[in-house]
């Protein structure tokens, strides 16, 4: 003789109910509904960036490219030059040489954030689970801002207050020079990973997009130190000028080109402005464009 089951408790039990008019019931689900916002894919994006060992990586090396390079750069100086060789120096500008390599693991993961998506066909899953496509592309860009800018943030202030400690004979910073070479250049090289990120979702290819921006780093720099005719000279002097190492140094008050070219917040506003042309130009893209 079978024993008699307890009956269902009513939480568990279909919420079936009639629809006026209808000889049919209707199931209505006891889970509520929550319209999305921006919020639930600043959520996801988050954990996305968290989840991925890229991450770790790419900003471990950052971490120990900006801090060792600007403190060994900063005690080798220490080491052979005198207090009164260091009087007229910014213990701030050794950081440089550390960051400027630093950018490459920006660069790096902000393509990865968007173009790696492509590559395996998970933004796919991505587009079904958010059909806003904007508000995606919105949310990727907010969470790797914010994640790059304040590593990079910490690691200019750690690097930075280890040479002004290790290079007593210097000069002490303004306020403007910290801000500068502190701020500043986090929000620059904060941008410059989000460009990255708007070429890798233009782009849609890792490889592709991480050779495009390191050659928009590299290549003009490089191809100006080659240009020795006198009629590319104006062109040399543009290059130089507006090339991102460059730019990366007026921050620190050391431009190639100390007379002409961007100077103070300059370089914040330039990039600015190309980072948010890129931004629309992959918004437009992403609208048209099928996964």
């Amino acid at each position: 003789m079978s024993t008699p089951q307890p009956p269902m408790p009513h939480a568990a039990a279909p919420n079936w109910q009639a629809t006026p008019g209808s000889s049919y019931p209707t199931y209505t689900s006891p889970i509520p509904v929550v319209r999305t916002h921006l919020g639930h894919a600043l959520a996801s994006e988050w954990t996305k960036i968290r989840s991925v060992r890229s991450t770790m990586w790419t900003l471990g090396v950052f971490v120990l490219l900006v801090v060792g390079i600007g403190f060994a750069a900063a005690a080798l100086v220490a080491a052979n030059s005198s207090d009164e060789a260091l009087a007229g120096e910014s213990p701030l500008s050794f950081g440089f040489f550390g960051l400027l390599l630093g950018t490459m693991c920006i660069i790096t993961l902000g393509v990865l954030t968007t173009a790696s998506e492509y590559g395996t066909g998970m933004i796919r899953t991505t587009m079904t689970a958010c059909p806003t496509r904007g508000r995606v592309l919105t949310a990727k860009a907010i969470v790797f801002f914010v994640v790059a800018f304040v590593v990079t943030l910490v690691s200019a202030v750690l690097v930075a207050l280890m040479d002004v400690a290790l290079l007593e004979g210097s000069r002490e910073p303004t306020a403007s020079e910290w801000l500068k070479g502190t701020v500043g250049i986090s929000f620059y090289i904060a941008l410059l990973g989000l460009l990255s990120l708007l070429v890798g979702s233009i782009i849609r290819h890792s490889a592709g997009a991480i050779t495009v921006m390191i050659g928009l780093v590299l290549a003009p720099l490089v191809i100006a130190l080659f240009m020795f005719s006198e009629s590319l000279q104006d062109l040399q002097q543009a290059l130089f000028e507006y090339s991102i190492p460059n730019q990366l140094s007026v921050f620190y008050a050391q431009s190639l080109t100390q007379d002409s070219g961007p100077a103070g917040w300059d370089p914040l506003w330039i990039m600015l402005g190309v980072t948010a042309a890129a931004f629309a130009g992959a918004y437009a893209l992403l609208e048209k464009r099928d996964v």
